[in-house]
């Protein structure tokens, strides 16, 4: 823990906490919660700090790790819950989302009888409430693992304080039956209030509560569990109630000077959660008038305003949401074409479009994209929306992509997303949205998928692919420019040699013998780790770098049943020494061939380096 510690300690953040730390330490007011004996025995030195962000990575210092009750922070997590399992239309018809202006205990309802929010005692108590409804004699236990869950490690109930709380409850107990009375709480109020006790009093950290905050950060997932605790309306509907009234009546400045969702507890903690970036725990016992911890609040208030994290402080340009656009002739895929194909795609470039997509996909912008996909609509027939660097997309911007869909399928759009790992929670969001959409397919990656737009637009033109088309030596790429005699002269060397599909032609690091042509079928020439550099198909030539390089750097796979004309490197240095012109033609073949793939290379670089 230590050496994670020094090694966590030399980035920038953990050394703001720890000035923070340094200088809050010295701020000795507030007082010691007392009205339930067990907090006054906290010891007033302790302060600790931790940030967990929504990736899993964990920031501490001080007594991070030291053990408190969690008191009324439980609140916003248990009203997530009754959210999750009760349903919202039963939580909210007893349970309000006003500021009471009321202080946290108060004994007092609403005008319609209900109480103002899940974050003071009376909401809570009614929250605890439908859950005991729910699962009756279980209900504490399974309001532990659920809130255990959050934390990502089992929580323990600190029976000491328990059964101060329980013996020193009568406000609250007043507060119940008060609820019973208005029909918000059903069955025994003292089982409820039981339970409802032993929440309050759970022992966790201040790391354990920036893991807590930063599942709801996280739309509900707990970052270093990956477990999705609550669903991300729950944790929405539960940061707007923590914004409006989590931090009892100090909320509003609270809203204007930190402006992140936040709850604290008379036991010392605040949990803070920025959505999709982190969350916060700290944890020192000196508390204010409202209840509020005095070195948590200039933490949390440090924080936000020294790096900018008030909620309402957005600095993105949704014009950044797209990494690159352009067409299927400025960035081609790595299928090699014959010449008649190329100038076909050469012709129709702007039949195929990609708009490499990055970020995390809102509803502004979804808007943006809409209407750079309108801009390209003139002849547009292929359109290719590249998701590997999304990590999210919003319900919104998934509504609006949807219309979005609607309309270039009603203009003969067909759309592929391309880079969409499979498992994961984006391709879950999409499919949901967008099944009942046919003219939309997936393909992995965005080579393949700009492959496939090629493939569409020479059929269209030509009316057959022919993939599987065979070629004579005069239309080989590599032999352009000799004559009769000399490609006579040079068929007597070459070797057939037949492929099944799947068949590997040529191993990387194998030292090189020959090089071949094809004749008919497809190969495709590919690193070790499987990446695809090339396909090529008949009437080119592959291992032509052996001409240059002796050593073979990559595989060559049969993609389909494919016929090879092999040509031994020392059948090729006789062909050379007697027919020296030809050689030269072949070799200056070689270099316009290794010209052009530079060229679309720098093409490809210059589109992309213009976003």
């Amino acid at each position: 823990m230590d050496e994670q510690r020094d090694s966590v300690a030399e980035l920038p953040l953990a050394r703001f906490l720890a000035r923070c730390h340094a200088e809050f330490s010295r701020d000795r007011s507030g007082e010691v919660a007392s009205y339930i004996p067990e907090l006054a025995l906290a010891d007033p030195a302790h302060f600790g700090i931790a940030v967990t962000t929504v990736d899993g990575y964990v920031y501490e210092i001080g007594d991070s790790t030291v053990e408190f009750t969690i008191q009324s922070i439980s609140k916003a997590f248990v009203f997530a819950l009754a959210l999750e399992t009760v349903g919202a239309e039963r939580v909210e018809s007893i349970v309000g989302v006003e500021p009471s202006g009321d202080a946290f205990n108060s004994i007092r309802l609403g005008s319609d009888n209900r109480p103002f929010n899940p974050m003071v005692n009376a909401g809570a108590i009614a929250c605890t409430g439908l859950i005991c409804e729910r699962e009756q004699d279980g209900a504490f236990d399974w309001l532990l693992q659920a809130l255990s869950r959050f934390a990502g490690r089992r929580l323990e109930v600190d029976e000491p304080t328990f059964r101060s709380e329980r013996e020193t409850g009568d406000r609250n107990r007043a507060i119940a039956y008060l609820l019973r009375n208005h029909g918000v709480l059903q069955g025994d109020v003292d089982k409820v209030l039981d339970v409802y006790f032993r929440q309050c009093a759970l022992r966790v950290s201040a790391r354990d509560l920036s893991v807590m905050a930063a599942t709801l950060a996280h739309k509900g997932r707990n970052p270093l569990t990956g477990e999705q605790v609550v669903s991300s309306y729950a944790v929405a509907r539960t940061l707007s109630v923590m914004t409006s009234s989590g931090m009892y009546d100090s909320a509003g400045r609270w809203v204007y000077r930190v402006g992140i969702p936040a709850k604290s507890g008379v036991g010392g903690g605040i949990v803070a959660s920025l959505p999709s970036q982190l969350g916060l725990g700290t944890y020192s016992p000196l508390i204010d008038d409202q209840g509020n911890s005095v070195r948590g609040l200039r933490t949390c208030e440090a924080l936000s305003t020294h790096f900018g994290l008030h909620m309402l402080n957005r600095v993105g340009d949704v014009r950044t949401c797209i990494a690159a656009s352009y067409d299927v002739g400025s960035v081609s895929s790595r299928r090699s074409r014959p010449p008649r194909e190329q100038a076909i795609l050469e012709a129709h470039h702007g039949d195929g479009a990609i708009l490499e997509l990055t970020g995390a996909l809102s509803f502004g912008n979804i808007e943006y994209v809409s209407r750079r996909i309108r801009n390209l609509r003139a002849g547009l027939r292929y359109l290719i929306l590249d998701f590997r660097r999304v990590p999210s997309v919003s319900e919104a911007s998934l509504r609006l992509l949807a219309d979005v869909l609607d309309d270039l399928a009603q203009a003969h759009v067909e759309v592929v997303f391309s880079g969409i790992p499979r498992g994961t929670p984006i391709e879950q969001s999409l499919s949901e949205w967008l099944t009942d959409r046919p003219a939309v397919r997936s393909i992995g990656l965005l080579d393949e998928a700009i492959e496939w737009a090629e493939d569409r637009i020479i059929h269209s033109e030509t009316g057959d692919l022919e993939l599987g088309t065979s070629t004579d030596l005069h239309e080989q790429e590599l032999l352009r420019g000799l004559d009769d005699d000399e490609l006579c002269a040079l068929k007597a060397l070459l070797v057939q040699r037949e492929y099944r599909t799947g068949e590997r032609l040529i191993s990387a690091g194998e030292t090189a013998s020959s090089l071949m042509f094809v004749m008919s079928g497809i190969v495709s020439v590919r690193l070790q780790s499987g990446v695809r550099l090339a396909t090529l198909s008949a009437g080119m030539a592959v291992g032509e770098m052996a001409l240059l390089e002796t050593a073979r750097s990559a595989d060559v796979w049969a993609d389909t049943k494919v016929v090879c004309l092999d040509l031994a490197l020392d059948a090729f240095a006789r062909f050379r020494a007697s027919h020296a012109r030809a050689g030269e033609k072949i070799m200056a073949n070689l270099a316009r061939l290794l010209a052009k793939r530079l060229i679309v290379a720098n093409n490809k670089i210059e589109v992309l380096a213009s976003y």
